[in-house]
C-alpha cells in the first residue's frame, strides 16, 4: 500500500536523490577536482561559499566586482560556480572573437539556456541551436532590413507621440515641476512599439485604464523567471529524465506559488501569440498581402513580413509553425525590458547633465527646422516627424546612444559551453597560478564560459583609459560629425581608430562593443531598438525638460537614483528615501523653455 502512495511521488523522489547523490560526490572528491582541474593555473578569486562559489558575485549588484575582476587577473579569470564547479569569465577581444565567431559552432549556448527558453518562448532563436538556429536565422534577417525598418518608423510614430501627450498632460499649465516615474511609462512605451511592430496588434499598453491579460503577462516574466533563477542548473536534468506529464506534475507539488504563476504567464503568452498568429495567417490566405496591409500598420509589421516570406520560401526552408511562434515571443520579450531599461538611463544622464540635454535638444530642433524648410513643411518645427536617415544619423543623438548603450550595457554577461575540447587565444597574455605568462587556454569539453559583455566594453586598451566614463564625444569628430570606426587594420579615414586598438577589435555587431553581439548569435533587432530609443528622444527632448528629482520625502531624505547591475540593469531609489529594491527613476519634468537650448 506504502509503495502504491509513494508511486506518484517517484519521478520527485529520483530527481531530488539525483540531486542528493551529485552533493555527496562532489564532497567526496573535492580534494582530487582541486588537484586535477584542467583550469587550476588560471587566476580568479578565492570560493566564497560551498554551494555558490563566488558566481553570484558578478550579478548581485556586481558592476564593481565585475570591473575589478578584469583589473586584477585580465581578460580570462577563473570563477567558481555551484558546487565548485569552475568556470571561465572572458573579457579578452581575441578571444571573443574565437567563442562568438571563429569557432561558433564548437562555443555554443548552455543546455540550461536553452532548454529554458524553449520551454517558455517555444522554438524561437534563442532555443535553437546549429542547422535549425541558422535556418531560423536566414529566415529572419531580411526582415529586420534597413528597407524594413524605414517602412515602419513613420507607421509607429504615433505611440511616441502618444508618451509625448501623456507627459505633457502631468506637466502643470503653469510650467511648474512635476515628478514622474518614468519607468512605468517607458516601459508600458516599449511594450507597444514591440507589440505593435512585431505583431501589428495593439494591446493599448499605454492606457493605464485598461486591463489586459497578455500584457500582464509579459511584465510578470522577468520577476517570475528571477524568482526561480536557483532552479535553472536542474532544469536540463528534468527535462532529460521526466515526460511533459510528470514535470507538470512536478510543478503542482513544489510549494509555492512561484512556478504555478510562471506557468500562468507562460500559458497567457502562448494562447494570446496563437490566436494573433491564427488571425494574422488567416488573413494573408484569404485576402493576401492587400489584406494585412489594409490595417493601421500597412503590412510592415514583422509578423507579417516574416509570414510573407516564409510562404514564399521553398519547403526546406520553410518554417514551422511552432518555429514562427516562438519567434513572435521570443522577439517581444526581448525587445521590451531592455529597451525601456535603455531609455530610461539616458533620460537619467541627461537629468544629470544639463549641458548635454541642451546640446542634444538643439540638435534635434535644428534637425527638424532643415527638414520642414527642405520640404516646404508649415508646421511647428516640435511636430515635425524626422524620416529615417535623417533620425538615424544625427550625429550627437547617435553619440549619446552608441556611448550609454557601451558604458550601461542592458545585458552584462551571457553564457557558453565548450562542446569539445579546443584552445582559447588571448591577445593579451594573462598570469598564470605558476606565475608565468601564458597566451593561449585549454578548454576542456563541457567547460562554461561567461561573456562579460560590460568588462569588454570597459576594456582601457580599446576605447581609452576613460573607457569607464560616460563621454559621448569619444564618437565625434572636433567638428562634431561621427567618428569612422577604424577598420581592421586599426586605421580610418581620418586617422582615427576608434574601437580598435593595433588591429585589435571586439567582434561587436554594433558599434564594435559587444553590447548586441556579434556573429551568428548577435542580437538579430538592433536596428529596432537603435531605432526606438532615437525616435522616442527626438519626440519627448524637444518639448519636455527633464531634472534629477529636487523634492525629498516626508523626513526631508532627498531621492537617489541608483543603478544596481543584477544580470539585468535595475533603477532603485536608494534608502532613507527609498526601499533600495524597488525599480523607479522619478525625474522631474517641467515644459520646455528658450533657455533650455543652447545659445550660439
Amino acid at each position: 500500500m506504502a509503495l502504491i502512495l509513494l508511486r506518484p511521488l517517484m519521478p520527485l523522489l529520483r530527481v531530488c536523490g539525483s540531486s542528493i547523490f551529485a552533493f555527496i560526490i562532489w564532497r567526496l572528491i573535492k580534494r582530487l577536482r582541486a588537484l586535477n582541474s584542467p583550469l587550476t593555473h588560471i587566476l580568479g578569486p578565492k570560493k566564497e561559499h560551498w554551494l555558490k562559489g563566488n558566481y553570484h558575485r558578478i550579478f548581485k549588484d556586481g558592476l564593481q566586482y565585475n570591473l575589478d575582476l578584469v583589473q586584477k587577473y585580465g581578460g580570462a579569470v577563473k570563477i567558481y560556480a555551484l558546487l565548485g564547479q569552475e568556470q571561465l569569465y572572458i573579457s579578452d577581444p581575441l578571444a571573443l572573437h574565437h567563442i562568438i565567431v571563429k569557432e561558433q559552432n564548437v562555443y555554443e549556448e548552455t543546455d540550461m539556456f536553452i532548454m529554458s527558453n524553449r520551454l517558455i518562448f517555444g522554438e524561437g532563436l534563442i532555443a535553437t541551436l546549429g542547422e535549425q538556429h541558422r535556418k531560423q536565422r536566414k529566415m529572419l534577417n531580411p526582415v529586420f532590413s534597413l528597407a524594413n525598418m524605414r517602412g515602419l518608423l513613420p507607421v509607429i510614430q504615433p505611440i511616441a507621440d502618444q508618451l509625448r501627450t501623456i507627459l505633457n498632460a502631468k506637466i502643470p499649465a503653469d510650467g511648474s515641476v512635476v515628478e514622474v516615474n518614468l519607468l512605468p511609462w517607458l516601459s508600458r512605451g516599449a511594450l507597444e512599439y514591440i507589440c505593435q511592430a512585431a505583431l501589428g496588434h495593439s494591446f493599448n499598453a499605454l492606457d493605464a485604464t485598461k486591463g489586459n491579460e497578455y500584457l500582464e503577462a509579459i511584465r510578470r516574466l522577468a520577476p517570475s523567471t528571477l524568482r526561480l533563477i536557483f532552479l535553472r542548473p536542474f532544469i536540463p536534468m528534468i527535462v532529460r529524465r521526466l515526460s511533459l506529464y510528470w514535470r507538470n506534475k512536478m510543478m503542482d507539488w513544489v510549494p509555492g506559488d512561484a512556478l504555478k504563476d510562471l506557468r500562468h504567464v507562460v500559458n497567457v503568452m502562448d494562447t494570446t501569440s496563437k490566436k494573433i498568429f491564427t488571425e494574422k495567417r488567416a488573413t494573408l490566405e484569404n485576402e493576401g498581402f492587400v489584406g494585412i496591409a489594409g490595417n493601421r500598420m500597412q503590412g510592415k509589421d514583422i509578423m507579417s513580413i516574416m509570414l510573407q516570406a516564409n510562404a514564399s520560401s521553398s519547403s526546406d526552408d520553410r518554417l514551422t509553425d511552432s518555429e514562427l511562434l516562438g519567434q513572435m515571443n521570443t522577439i517581444i520579450f526581448a525587445g521590451f525590458e531592455t529597451t525601456a531599461t535603455a531609455i530610461c538611463r539616458i533620460f537619467w544622464i541627461l537629468a544629470q547633465k544639463q549641458d548635454v540635454q541642451a546640446r542634444l535638444r538643439s540638435a534635434i530642433r535644428k534637425a527638424k527646422r532643415d527638414y520642414a524648410d527642405a520640404q516646404g513643411l508649415s508646421s511647428p518645427w516640435e511636430d515635425v516627424e524626422l524620416p529615417y536617415d535623417t533620425l538615424m544619423g544625427l550625429p550627437y543623438l547617435d553619440a549619446i546612444v552608441r556611448e550609454t548603450l557601451r558604458v550601461y550595457p542592458p545585458t552584462s554577461l551571457l553564457s557558453r559551453t565548450a562542446r569539445q575540447a579546443s584552445v582559447l587565444p588571448l591577445h593579451r597574455p594573462i598570469r598564470s597560478a605558476s606565475g608565468e605568462m601564458i597566451s593561449s587556454i585549454h578548454v576542456p569539453e563541457n567547460t562554461t564560459l561567461i561573456i562579460s559583455i560590460l568588462a569588454s566594453n570597459h576594456n582601457k586598451e580599446i576605447w581609452g583609459e576613460d573607457a569607464s566614463e560616460w563621454r559621448p564625444e569619444r564618437w565625434l569628430s572636433p567638428s562634431g560629425e561621427r567618428l569612422p570606426l577604424g577598420d581592421g587594420e586599426g586605421n580610418s579615414t581620418n586617422g582615427a581608430s576608434l574601437g580598435v586598438k593595433n588591429g585589435i577589435k571586439y567582434p561587436g555587431v554594433y558599434g564594435l562593443m559587444m553590447t548586441f553581439l556579434g556573429g551568428g548569435r548577435a542580437c538579430i533587432g538592433f536596428k529596432f531598438a537603435e531605432m526606438e530609443i532615437k525616435q522616442v528622444l527626438a519626440t519627448l527632448i524637444p518639448q519636455i525638460h527633464f531634472a534629477l528629482p529636487a523634492s525629498t520625502d516626508r523626513n526631508g531624505h532627498v531621492k537617489e537614483i541608483y543603478w544596481k547591475m543584477n544580470g539585468l540593469q535595475v533603477p532603485v531609489v536608494r534608502p532613507p528615501a527609498g526601499d533600495n529594491v524597488t525599480a523607479q527613476v522619478p525625474l522631474d519634468l517641467r515644459k520646455v523653455r528658450e533657455q533650455d537650448f543652447v545659445v550660439n
